[in-house]
Order: structure tokens, then C-alpha cells, then sequence
């Protein structure tokens, strides 16, 4: 079992965020704790929304925690609500990590093509900041491209820019990126690319290539959330010692199975009652 510690948002009305990683990560048996960001009252394309911003209440349990000596080995950041609340977790990260704590960043920011209702481009920035802590960042192809700068190709791109962005997001200090809802030479896929060293918090497979590339069938059903949903099932595979790129496409597949059983829900902002299906997990 390793202890791990979801900094990200609480949302009222709705599976996404803390609300869909926490149960995941418990019945993978991860005992698991949460830091809010925030209190956000439901997912921002419902168009009207209230937000809670809780970095006063960060800054003052950081140092309870340290006082009672509470251990992580991982900790997975998401959605940062402004640039002293961004600064605050790099800094927490940066102490947790040289005690030894594997860092995840989840750069949740957007996707088909736009930021998300509410994100900023000062937001982008302070994303950047927060991605250069990362052992392992998972951005998808839209927040690849705001971090990187680069040109967001609506019928998809090649490989060798996808290697390219992939190697633009490790100069920006992560050590491993994955890039997810990519579309790449006309299929739909996940691509990866592993740090140049082993790595103590989770196993890579250093002989088995830089880059790797894992396709899918889309199933053309939106949800919220799906991306937490990921990120949770990847860390939990990742911390029970299970390579990266199998870890990879074990997470890939068990959403492709929840969209799959939910897709006749109608509101598909609320995401997916992950609850009612931790059997496919």
C-alpha cells in the first residue's frame, strides 16, 4: 500500500476532480488524503458556477502536517485556482520530493482545442511552473499544446511533432510525459515518452525505448472527468510497481469500459457514478 495525497478541487455537483480520484484510489488499496484547491460548486460548462478558493486553508495545514510528521509517497496535483496557490504547491512538492515523494501533475487546464471556462493564460503559465516539478505529468493534447506554445492541429499531427512536443514538455523540468486524447497519423492514441533515468517512484522499463505510442477506438461519448478517472487508475497501477507503459494502457482500457456502461446517462457534464462501477476496475 503507498499513502498518496490529491491536491486538486472539490466539486459539489459532480464525479470529476477529487470527488471521481478518491474512491479509485482506495479500492486499488492506496490509503489516500486530499489537500483542496478549492470548493467549486459543480463542473464550469454548466456556464454559471461559484468557487471557493481554500489557499489560506493550504497554507495554514501544510505545517500541521509537517508538525505530525505525515508521510506521502506520492502526490498528485491538479487544477490551481491562482499564482500564490500555484507557488504554494510547487514549493510543497519540491520538499515532499526531496523527501522522497513521487511527484504527479495533472495540468488540467482544457481540451478540444480551448481552455476550460474560467482558465486563464496567466493560469497556463503558472501551469508551466507546476509541470517542472513533475516525475511524471499527464497532459492531453490540447494542454500539451498551451504548455509547449504550440499550434493545436484539430485533425491531428505527426509523430515527430508529437516526439517534439513530448520533448518540450521535459525541458520544462518533467522528468516523464504522457500526452492523452492525441490524434496522431489518423488514429486516435496515447503517447509517452519516459525520463532518460531511472526513476525511484515508479518503474519505467528503461531498455524498452524513449517514446511509445498506444492506440484506441473512440468511443464518441463526452464525459467530465474521464481525465481524473485516468490519472487515478494510472497512479494506482504505477504504485503498485506496474510499468509505465502497461500502467498506461490498463488506465486507457478501464475508461474505454466506463464510457462504454454509462453512455446512455444524459447529463454528461456530471460525469460518470464512478461508485456504481469499481467492478471494472
Amino acid at each position: 500500500m503507498k499513502q498518496i495525497l490529491l491536491i486538486n478541487d472539490v466539486v459539489g455537483y459532480s464525479h470529476v476532480g477529487m470527488v471521481a480520484m478518491l474512491p479509485i484510489l482506495t479500492y486499488l488499496g492506496h490509503p489516500t488524503y486530499n489537500l483542496p484547491t478549492a470548493l467549486v460548486s459543480n463542473t464550469l460548462d454548466y456556464g454559471s458556477f461559484e468557487t471557493l478558493e481554500t489557499t489560506d486553508y493550504m497554507r495554514g495545514t501544510i505545517p500541521v502536517w509537517k508538525k505530525l510528521g505525515f508521510k506521502f509517497d506520492a502526490v498528485c496535483t491538479g487544477l490551481m485556482f491562482s499564482e500564490e496557490q500555484a507557488r504554494l504547491i510547487a514549493n510543497y512538492c519540491k520538499q515532499l520530493h526531496s523527501d522522497g515523494t513521487t511527484v504527479f501533475v495533472d495540468p488540467i487546464m482544457g481540451d478540444s482545442g480551448r481552455l476550460y471556462n474560467g482558465i486563464t493564460q496567466r493560469q497556463v503559465e503558472l501551469m508551466r511552473e507546476m509541470v517542472g516539478v513533475a516525475d511524471l505529468t499527464f497532459p492531453n493534447y490540447t494542454e500539451a499544446c498551451y504548455l509547449t506554445g504550440s499550434q493545436y492541429q484539430p485533425d491531428g499531427t505527426t509523430w515527430d511533432e508529437a516526439c517534439r512536443i513530448l520533448d518540450s514538455i521535459v525541458a520544462l523540468g518533467a522528468k516523464s510525459v504522457i500526452i492523452t486524447s492525441a490524434r496522431i497519423d489518423g488514429h486516435s492514441c496515447v503517447v509517452g515518452r519516459r525520463s532518460d533515468t531511472p526513476l525511484a517512484g515508479f518503474n519505467q522499463l528503461i531498455g524498452d525505448g524513449r517514446y511509445f505510442r498506444l492506440d484506441y477506438e473512440e468511443i464518441p461519448v463526452a464525459f467530465h472527468g474521464t481525465g481524473d478517472i485516468f490519472s487515478a487508475i494510472l497512479i494506482g497501477h504505477l504504485m503498485k510497481g506496474e510499468p509505465l507503459k502497461e500502467s498506461t494502457r490498463t488506465a486507457m482500457d478501464i475508461v474505454a469500459r466506463l464510457i462504454d456502461r454509462n453512455r446512455a446517462l444524459p447529463d454528461k457534464c456530471r460525469g460518470i457514478p464512478i461508485e456504481q462501477c469499481l467492478d471494472l476496475l
